[in-house]
């Protein structure tokens, strides 16, 4: 019954990825490299209602997955805290509030889509320091070396969020986003390969 929640992880992550891949081409004139993610659920996104249902699935899972990560941590605290962040976040993620259509006067779910975005990064953060408590060194690096990547490329779109809601040009913030995005998705996929060995031993 553990694998069956771990294999969620896996399941979250490819969920994902189908979604940032197959999604905009619902969306006409829609650019992975210069939109954000966030834009093919704002509102009045021709993609909005598709993204809400999908990404409703997507918080399932990791919530899933949180749960089986849970079961798996026996006396290891590191991976107990582990699974109840993933929980925590999955719980978060199942409300986003949406931003406006670029150009739009600023409202006040667009400072809370700002805000769920801050504490969804903090929340991943958070669970890949204690997935790199939990572990041995190799994991440990890679885990250090994937929040490094997240915050910088997170770091990188934020910078942009302005230009985003002043209509400019933004050539690179879909790029920055989506590596912060598939570096996250990656150790997730690590962290369930090591789960479901782990389970097996």
């Amino acid at each position: 019954m553990v694998k069956g929640w771990l294999a969620c992880g896996f399941l979250s992550s490819l969920l994902y990825a189908a979604m940032n891949l197959f999604v905009p081409l619902l969306y006409e004139g829609y650019s992975l490299s210069s939109q954000t993610v966030s834009e093919l659920s704002a509102i009045g996104a021709p993609t909005r209602t598709l993204w809400v249902w999908l990404g409703a699935l997507f918080s399932l899972l990791v919530i899933g997955f949180g749960w089986g990560v849970w079961k798996s941590a026996g006396s290891n605290r590191a991976l107990r805290a582990l699974g109840a962040v993933t929980v925590i976040n999955g719980a978060f993620m199942l409300y986003f509030p949406p931003m406006q259509m670029r150009g739009a006067e600023f409202a006040l779910t667009d400072a809370m889509h700002i805000a769920w975005t801050v504490v969804t990064l903090l929340l991943m953060l958070l669970a890949m320091g204690f997935g790199a408590a939990a572990f041995g060194r190799r994991f440990r690096i890679y885990s250090i070396a994937t929040m490094a990547i997240l915050l910088t490329f997170g770091t990188l779109a934020g910078l942009d969020g302005p230009r985003v809601q002043a209509n400019l040009p933004t050539p690179w913030v879909g790029v920055w986003q989506r590596i912060a995005i598939a570096a996250f998705l990656a150790w997730v996929l690590v962290l369930n390969t090591i789960l479901l060995r782990r389970e097996r031993t």
